[in-house]
């Protein structure tokens, strides 16, 4: 399942997972650093689902930008943003383990 292929529905399961995660990574005043997308990018395969805090005092035009920086950098979908913690989601090689596929109508 594609990141564009995401429907409202699973945009919403995915971050009422979120709320209980804890962050796993912090992003400070670099921004999106090499090591940071190397960081994401491992976590991502480990986890699907990842909460990140931003700690570097960005003001929210620079924290949408960041969002859009690593979501592309690392192929994955920012699927929630509140404030200084963004919720970034990736399926694994085999799908997704937190989404099931849509059933048939008929």
């Amino acid at each position: 399942m594609s990141p564009a292929s995401l429907t409202s529905a699973q945009r919403t399961q995915l971050r009422g997972l979120g709320q209980t995660m804890p962050d796993s990574l912090q992003v400070g005043r670099e921004g999106a650093t090499v090591t940071l997308i190397a960081q994401l990018e491992r976590v991502l395969t480990q986890r699907e689902l990842v909460k990140i805090r931003i700690t570097g005092g960005q003001d929210r035009h620079a924290r949408a930008a960041l969002h859009t920086a690593l979501a592309l950098a690392t192929q994955s979908e920012c699927v929630g943003a509140v404030g200084h913690t963004a919720l970034f989601w990736r399926a694994g090689p085999e799908g997704s383990k937190f989404l099931t596929a849509p059933h048939d109508a008929g």
